[in-house]
Formats: C-alpha cells, sequence, structure tokens
C-alpha cells in the first residue's frame, strides 16, 4: 500500500476579497511525482507558498510525515523535510554555483555563531563537508564543471538546475518545484524530465506546478487541477485529461 507523506485539508487563504485558496484539499504518497495544474491565477504558487511557510492559511490542516505544520514557519517547514525552488529564479546571483548550493547546505549545519567566529576544528570540518557535498551535488544536476562561475553567467538552463541542486542541499523530503521547465527548449525539458525522474527514483518525493501539460501528463503520477482557488479534478494523467470540467477549465468553454 501507498504510504502517506503529505495531506492537507479544508486549506483557505484570503488577500483581501480573493479567495485564493478555497477549501483544497490533496494527499500525496511517498515516492510518487504529483502534478499541480490549472490555468494563469488559479492559485497553484499560492498553494506551494502555503506549503512551504511563506503564507499563513487562513483556516485548514497540514500535516507532513506525521508532523502538524499548519501555519509553522518555512525554517520549520525545511527542517521538517520540505524544500522548494520558485517560479522566478532565486539565486545570489554574484556567488558561484558552488556557494549557492552551499548556502542551501548550511541549514543543516550545526555550527554555533562562535564556532563560526573562532574557526574551531569542529567547525572547519563542517564547512570542508558542505563542501563536499554541494560538488556532489553540482555533479548530480550535471553542472559540476560552473561550480565556480558566478549564478548570473550561467546559461537560464542551468540556472534552474543549479536551484534545484540547492533545493536538495537541504536533504528534503518532498521536492517542490515551482514551474522548473519554464522557459526551456524541449532538449533542456527531456533533460530535466530525466533529473526529476532520477531524483524520485532515489527516494525524494516531487510535488511539481508546470504549464507543459504535455511534459506533465507523461511524468506524473497523479494530477491535480485548480481553477479559482478550487481543487476541480485529481487522478492519474489519462483520467485528468479527460475530465471535462478540465477541459472547460483549459478552453473556456465545455466541449462538444
Amino acid at each position: 500500500m501507498a504510504e502517506l507523506l503529505l495531506e492537507i485539508s479544508g486549506i483557505h487563504k484570503r488577500f483581501g476579497g480573493l479567495h485564493a485558496l478555497n477549501d483544497v484539499a490533496l494527499s500525496i504518497n511517498k515516492g510518487e511525482i504529483y502534478g499541480l495544474i490549472g490555468p494563469n491565477g488559479a492559485g497553484k504558487t499560492t498553494l506551494f507558498n502555503v506549503l512551504t511557510g511563506l503564507y499563513q492559511p487562513d483556516e485548514g490542516s497540514f500535516r507532513f510525515n506525521g508532523i502538524d505544520l499548519f501555519r509553522k514557519k518555512p525554517n520549520v517547514v525545511v527542517e521538517s523535510g520540505i524544500a522548494r525552488t520558485f517560479q522566478n529564479i532565486r539565486l545570489f546571483h554574484n556567488m558561484t554555483a558552488l556557494e549557492n548550493v552551499m548556502v542551501g547546505r548550511h541549514s543543516r549545519s550545526k555550527a554555533s555563531v562562535l564556532g563560526a567566529i573562532l574557526r574551531d576544528p569542529k567547525t572547519r570540518r563542517e564547512e570542508d563537508a558542505i563542501k563536499v557535498r554541494a560538488t556532489e551535488l553540482l555533479a548530480y544536476v550535471g553542472i559540476s564543471k560552473h561550480a565556480g562561475e558566478t549564478a548570473k553567467n550561467l546559461s537560464y538552463g542551468d540556472q534552474r538546475r543549479l536551484e534545484i541542486a540547492r533545493a536538495l542541499a537541504t536533504d528534503p523530503t518532498l521536492l517542490a518545484l515551482d514551474e522548473p521547465a519554464a522557459g526551456m527548449n524541449p532538449k533542456e525539458t527531456e533533460d530535466l524530465k530525466r533529473l526529476m525522474e532520477k531524483i524520485r527514483n532515489d527516494g525524494v518525493t516531487i510535488l511539481l506546478i508546470e504549464h507543459d501539460v504535455k511534459l506533465m501528463m507523461g511524468l506524473c503520477d497523479r494530477i491535480a487541477v485548480l481553477d479559482y482557488g478550487k481543487k476541480i479534478a485529481e487522478g492519474i494523467p489519462e483520467e485528468v485529461k479527460n475530465n471535462p470540467r478540465v477541459i472547460e477549465a483549459y478552453l473556456g468553454a465545455s466541449p462538444d
């Protein structure tokens, strides 16, 4: 039987008069790639922001790996095992690729402020280990040759991979990717698909937002569809693709 990893129910998020999320519920099992699709403004990124602690939901429940994360702050969410990337790339552009990944890894460091200032042997050993792990992750996502380059000088596709490497540096159980294929050409998209499959096969569950419906249908185990902040469908890709409510949401009219 599938083992439940994340479960939310009755999630509401309002911004003034806008009901961005309206009674949203979903569950994600360990080891699957779970897709989230919907038209622009459907509430997908808002849901990501709720799940990662950037937004505080108004109502609902949120449990992850048996832990109650309802209204918890981002650092608590990361420590619990959820990492994410962003729709708009958010790298430290004047730092090297290696340094960017090391920043992500520091979320798991144990060094004290005093140890960091004095550079005691324990802190230096931990810093060396962080650098080794960051180097491994750059190789894992296929951009190790760019380790010493500043992030702003990397190609768009490599910046996306760097964001994934930085997220993986936090040792997540669930990796939430917000439109990672946006702006990629067909080859880059296919390479990204293989990377996501590798990440899943190595034991990390993936929650994915993506506008490339063809990619989603060929990659995800299950898909949920949001429209105007409500979940209108959920199931395996074939079921979702043929759902009349999904067709109406995308085409703007009921199918013949």
